[in-house]
């Protein structure tokens, strides 16, 4: 009896065993998307005032604000893909008494896709890539204080799940934008694509 039943186990399994492939079969083709969410820079406000170059002390950095994204992408099949974005990661604020600075901070790039088919149509997925970005110093901190504007391109890299319907895609990821040693941002966004 108990051979028996270790004999079907694997086939009462099966079909669990066999839904990310057959949901693989379909998953491929080019897609777009939109999201939006939070964002905060993870640096400290020395750390960020050094970044910009804001000379003396007595600020702080009012470090989170709201994200949006696009993408492009293309899935070679369930497992991989490529995909461009680009990102508005917010206006975070250096402030000293009464003087702010807006870091208008932006990027766009490239992201390598590994994927994982679950059942149910969801997916759970890891990138890495790289991102041209620039920050935008708007304002003065008074005192003549002029701060400096920054570009790069660096790394960016993320995680996170996928729910796939039929075209639609459904999305929640977290991003960490790796911009300088004195400048990350980490993104937590939901989108919606539609894959053709």
């Amino acid at each position: 009896m108990k051979i028996n039943t270790w004999l079907a186990l694997p086939l009462a399994l099966s079909p669990l065993l066999l839904a990310p492939a057959a949901q693989a079969a379909n998953a491929d083709g080019l897609y777009v998307g939109i999201g939006g969410g939070y964002g905060k820079v993870t640096s400290s406000d020395s750390d960020v005032g050094h970044f910009t170059g804001a000379s003396g002390g007595g600020y702080h950095v009012d470090d989170d604000d709201s994200v949006y994204k696009a993408f492009v992408g293309y899935e070679y099949n369930p497992y991989f893909a490529t995909e461009a974005f680009y990102a508005d990661l917010g206006k975070p604020n250096i402030i000293r008494g009464g003087n702010v600075v807006d870091l208008k901070t932006r990027a766009y790039g490239l992201n390598l896709i590994g994927k994982y088919p679950l059942p149910a149509g969801f997916e759970v997925f890891a990138k890495a890539g790289m991102a041209k970005w620039n920050v935008d110093a708007r304002g003065d901190l008074g005192a003549g204080s002029n701060l400096d504007d920054n570009d790069g391109i660096d790394p960016v890299y993320g995680a996170g799940i996928q729910y796939h319907y039929q075209h639609l895609l459904l999305r929640t990821e977290y991003e960490r934008y790796d911009f300088d040693s004195d400048y990350k941002v980490d993104a937590y966004t939901a989108s919606v694509g539609w894959q053709f």
